[in-house]
């Protein structure tokens, strides 16, 4: 007589159901979860943040549409050194960009060199009271529009 001659086949078991899953994958659905909503509420708000600053770059593109078109530089001159008011007021506090004016203004406006106090921008100190100056509108759109980029 053979022993292996008694021997049965082995039964497997059947396979593990795909509902319910396993502890482990409820945890890691509920950290993913949890990821999405915090990643999706931190866009919204960076995206929030960010809109008067795109406002700002579409008004500055707005005024170079304008300047190409031959509107007057001393007007264009002029709104845009408000412009720039006014984002510097939506990005730093109030009582620290409000009363600054002349070369006050423009040290603030200065972030890496003297561009706005030595250079071109030196006209926005007296543009909105100025009519009839001549500046190259065009460098002082570039160099404003990239303060607002950086700083607004």
């Amino acid at each position: 007589m053979n022993p292996l001659s008694e021997l049965r086949d082995i039964h497997l078991p059947p396979p593990p159901p795909l509902w319910p899953p396993a502890p482990g994958w409820w945890v890691v659905s509920v950290v993913a979860i949890a990821l999405l909503v915090l990643g999706v509420r931190f866009a919204r708000a960076a995206w929030r943040r960010a809109r008067p600053r795109r406002a700002a770059v579409r008004a500055i593109q707005e005024l170079r549409s304008r300047h190409a078109g031959g509107e007057a530089a001393d007007i264009l001159t002029a709104e845009l050194a408000i412009l720039l008011r006014r984002a510097a007021m939506n990005r730093h506090p109030r009582a620290q960009v409000a009363g600054l004016t002349g070369r006050e203004w423009l040290k603030f406006l200065d972030d890496d060199g003297h561009r706005f106090t030595d250079g071109v921008g030196a006209c926005l100190a007296t543009a909105p009271y100025a009519r009839g100056s001549t500046v190259d509108l065009n460098a002082l759109l570039t160099l404003c529009e990239t303060w607002v980029r950086r700083n607004a």
